[in-house]
């Protein structure tokens, strides 16, 4: 294991020597001109004439002007289901092998998103790179000599006669470079565990055989799984069991309502690193803890923009106009967008569902276009509602470590009713509410408009965290790129709110 740790920080340190950073727009513009001219035979590119687009003198513009703006349900319909198939060259060169499968959290219930080879190339280009900021941090010099976690989902993938479906952090553990294979944990035969609950439980029996010094999964996941393992070896801290546990590389949902309560279960200093790993590509990720995300560029996505607000998005969420689509170079620091990208896997100007903005060069994730709340005009977006989640469980002394909110009809106008993870015999409901409600107000301008007309109510239940847990389970939504949604739905609210009333919750606005 020295050995290879030494190997693999040498190839690091060279690594880093190597990469040189290019002009971003010089690079976007060499990567949407690869992707073009790789992907011109195939029969999408010969439906939008990406030959006219290589040819034009200024391609970026002419890509615009050819190729139309996809969500999900009209790529997958137009053009993806053919790969599924197994019919070759449709959106990128040759046959899908595989399709990772969403975790459903908005729009169609069950995606399946092509992964060719050439995405997988460039996620483990993505991944090592994010591992080599590690050495920005202030860890032991043993880092690399130790163990890497990869809480993800199970390698044994669906299969059948033209390709194989899961899980894409179970298609990339299958897929692992040689050399990781010899660092990463839970190993081959508990990472083929299909059974969640199970692969859990068989990580924290044979954790204190491991020596890991990074972890890499969704918070809630992880979070759940260190707490397993120190009820079970009765322990005071996860360090106790991992005493080289250093970096926790996390994404998926965001890091804010997990990691006060996360610091409670450590024995020593440990890196949040932050990364944007979606089932499309590798996005971003984080290089020195605390200072966000930086965009992946020359690595086979490009990337466009469109300004995330009512004069191009429905109240749903929907895209009602796609004038106003910039490139990374006329992005506006602070401002809000759905982001727009086209890969090596064959996505063309796809609404990855997920919104952006700039502070300093750097990429936050603020929501998601279909998953923020605005009944009236609030405009509450997932970001907001993590930093007010945050303050509320600071100011009640209580970790609110899983919440959900929904917009409902109320009396003669509306009402929020917010789902939270503390227990009511900690704090009075009506405080809660007060306190949510004024650190909400402070955060957002709209909402605080709106708390004065037709915005009248703003409730609070109290729900244990694990039925949190339970309604993931039985609506089939446990693993590990599972997450809770964050602003429910029509369907899923009636699902959710039945499920809490069969455990004894009211649910009702009085």
């Amino acid at each position: 294991m020295i050995i290879i740790g030494k190997a693999i920080k040498g190839t690091i340190v060279l690594n880093e020597k190597l990469r040189k950073p290019d002009n971003i727009k010089f690079s976007q513009q060499k990567t949407l001109l690869k992707l073009v001219k790789k992907a011109k035979k195939t029969t999408f590119g010969e439906e939008f004439d990406f030959s006219k687009i290589l040819s034009s003198s200024d391609p970026e513009k002419s890509f615009r002007e050819n190729v139309p703006i996809y969500d999900y349900d009209s790529i997958y319909d137009q053009w993806w289901k053919y790969s599924l198939l197994g019919k070759e060259d449709i959106c990128w060169p040759g046959k899908v092998k595989y399709f990772a499968l969403s975790s459903g959290t908005s729009g169609s219930p069950s995606k399946r998103i092509p992964i060719t080879h050439d995405m997988i190339r460039t996620i483990k280009k993505a991944g090592f790179n994010h591992l080599s900021s590690v050495k920005n941090h202030p860890v032991d010099k043993n880092i690399y000599s130790t163990q890497m976690l990869l809480l993800g989902g199970s390698t044994e993938l669906e299969k059948n006669v033209k390709q194989y479906s899961g899980d894409l952090s179970g298609i990339l553990t299958a897929n692992l470079p040689l050399w990781l294979n010899f660092i990463y944990k839970p190993g081959a035969v508990i990472s083929k565990e299909k059974d969640w609950n199970a692969k859990i439980m068989k990580i924290v029996i044979e954790a204190p055989k491991w020596n890991i010094g990074i972890i890499s999964g969704v918070p809630s996941w992880v979070k759940l799984l260190i707490e397993k393992i120190i009820e079970y070896h009765q322990v005071d801290n996860i360090h106790e069991i991992w005493p080289n546990f250093s970096v926790l590389s996390h994404g998926g949902v965001s890091l804010k309502p997990y990691k006060d309560g996360f610091e409670k279960l450590f024995g020593k200093k440990v890196y949040f690193l932050e990364t944007y790993l979606a089932s499309e590509g590798f996005i971003a990720y984080e290089k020195i803890a605390g200072e966000g995300m930086s965009l992946v560029f020359g690595n086979g996505i490009y990337y466009e923009f469109i300004p995330f607000d009512d004069a191009h998005f429905s109240s749903e969420g929907k895209l009602i106009s796609s004038n106003g689509v910039v490139n990374y170079d006329n992005i506006e620091e602070g401002k809000e967008y759905a982001l727009l990208i086209s890969t090596c896997a064959g996505a063309w100007r796809y609404l990855i569902g997920d919104t952006v903005k700039f502070i300093q060069g750097k990429l936050i994730i603020t929501g998601r276009t279909r998953h923020f709340l605005s009944l009236c005009g609030e405009h509450l977006s997932v970001d907001n509602m993590n930093d007010a989640i945050r303050e509320l469980s600071k100011t009640l002394l209580s970790n609110i470590n899983e919440y959900a909110v929904a917009g409902v009809n109320f009396k003669y106008g509306f009402a929020h009713k917010w789902y939270l993870s503390a227990k009511d015999s900690d704090v009075n409901v009506e405080k809660c509410e007060e306190l949510l409600d004024n650190e909400l107000k402070n955060l957002n301008d709209d909402y605080k408009t709106e708390r004065k007309s037709v915005l009248i109510k703003v409730k609070v239940i109290f729900v244990p965290e694990n039925l949190f847990y339970n309604w993931m389970e039985a609506e089939n939504k446990i693993g590990g790129q599972a997450k809770f949604p964050r602003v429910l739905n029509a369907k899923q609210l009636d699902s959710w709110e039945k499920h809490l009333q069969l455990n004894g919750i009211k649910t009702e606005i009085e």
